[in-house]
């Protein structure tokens, strides 16, 4: 896009930046010239990474923690002098009916995915407002739009993330603080590995190819994919943007899911 140092004098907080699309955004703000803050609660992980890096700090974090969220933004701030860009990107996945749901279930999936943000977002947009505006991306999910089965808490999670979006959007145009969100469709991360494992144990490989076999372009997401719209959002060229969710999801939410005659001739059944 031109400017290969785009964040250069700038400091980003990532947070589950210590591996996945987390790690691959690290990894990308620092080569665009960013210090980076790695807030993970993998401590092994995000220490390593962060000292492979020339300007990087790894803060131990748990987002659904209200003084973990505050810690890691003061450390943004006491290390770098400030902070430009917050990429609230932590989550995980539990599979559960709802009449199986429990409190505990409810709490830590809610708690990481949509308190996460919160914390985060509480914290971040008045260091934001010190530097004068910067910007915000949070991390969604497909399933915020249309889902899969044993999904019910998730999927709510990860729409309450685009509903907040948008709120704070509105809330902090006036002070140049731009507020977005990503849409990922299956991404190769550890939590999509430790999903195809717990469902095919001896053929993750397998399971992998066949999700993204139902993505159009044939393959599940990399990391490094969702970076790239990660560091747009977050740069100078997506001045104008600000409130809405992008989707990165290889044709997914396009897709309608019906059988078609394909383009040999052979006929199929309209589901």
């Amino acid at each position: 896009m031109g400017n290969t140092m785009r964040f250069e004098n700038r400091v980003v907080l990532v947070t589950g930046g210590a591996n996945g699309i987390g790690r691959a955004s690290v990894e990308a703000f620092a080569a665009e010239g960013a210090s980076v803050v790695i807030a993970d609660i993998d401590a092994a992980e995000g220490q390593r990474l962060a000292a492979g890096l020339s300007s990087a700090t790894f803060v131990r974090t748990d987002v659904t923690k209200m003084a973990d969220a505050q810690r890691a933004v003061q450390t943004a701030e006491d290390t770098y002098g400030g902070l430009d860009v917050l990429f609230s990107n932590a989550g995980i996945a539990l599979y559960s009916l709802i009449e199986d749901v429990t409190e505990e279930h409810y709490e830590r999936l809610m708690g990481v995915n949509f308190k996460g943000h919160v914390w985060m977002c509480k914290y971040a947009i008045p260091a934001l407002r010190r530097r004068g505006g910067g910007a915000i991306v949070c991390t969604s999910s497909v399933q915020a739009l249309s889902t899969q089965t044993t999904v019910p808490i998730y999927a709510a999670s990860k729409a309450a993330t685009l509903a907040m979006t948008r709120g704070l959007s509105m809330d902090h145009a006036h002070e140049n603080i731009r507020v977005n969100a990503i849409v990922p469709g299956s991404v190769d991360t550890p939590m999509l590995r430790n999903a195809a494992k717990n469902r095919t144990p001896d053929n993750v490989e397998g399971t992998i190819a066949s999700w993204g076999r139902m993505h159009p372009i044939g393959r599940v997401i990399c990391p490094e994919d969702v970076a790239k719209l990660v560091l747009f959002l977050c740069s100078d060229d997506a001045s104008a943007l600000t409130g809405a969710s992008y989707l990165v999801d290889g044709g997914l939410m396009a897709k309608l899911p019906v059988i078609l005659p394909d383009a040999a001739g052979e006929t199929g059944e309209v589901a």
